[in-house]
């Protein structure tokens, strides 16, 4: 499996969606960067050597665009901005609720987590020792 910056990246597709699988590289900008350092996007990423693999690694580096960690990190720290501000969309962010404005009565289970279920309680008969004779 090639590694670009630190990630691997599957071998058996085409390097344009192998490129994909970098955070913050889509479609787009992984078609951008294989133009710019010459290569084929029909090529498969077990096909490249050492020296292609090289230049992409330089091209993503040199480039302007924020990936893997750095991007990661500048998100953070904007939904902890947010936060920290007391915003309305900081407020959401805290209690784990949609941002966006979505509707919360029905559905949202993905922010909001499963249901917690207000079923019926089964007691658990006593087990103490009868007090007598």
């Amino acid at each position: 499996m090639p590694r670009i910056i630190g990630v691997d990246i599957p071998k058996e597709k085409r390097i344009d969606v192998s490129l994909t699988y970098l955070y913050g590289i889509g479609p787009f900008l992984a078609k951008k960067i294989l133009e710019e350092v010459g290569i084929s996007p029909e090529k498969r990423a077990k096909e490249l050597n050492e020296e292609e693999i090289s230049r992409i690694t330089n091209a993503l580096q040199k480039s302007s665009y924020k990936i893997e960690g750095d991007l990661r990190r500048d998100i953070s720290q904007n939904v902890k901005r947010l936060m920290d501000i007391g915003s309305w969309r900081g407020m959401r962010h805290k209690k784990g609720l949609p941002v966006r404005g979505q509707r919360t009565k029905t559905n949202a289970r993905t922010r909001k987590g499963p249901r917690k279920g207000s079923g019926m309680v089964i007691k658990k008969p006593a087990t103490g020792k009868s007090g007598g004779k």
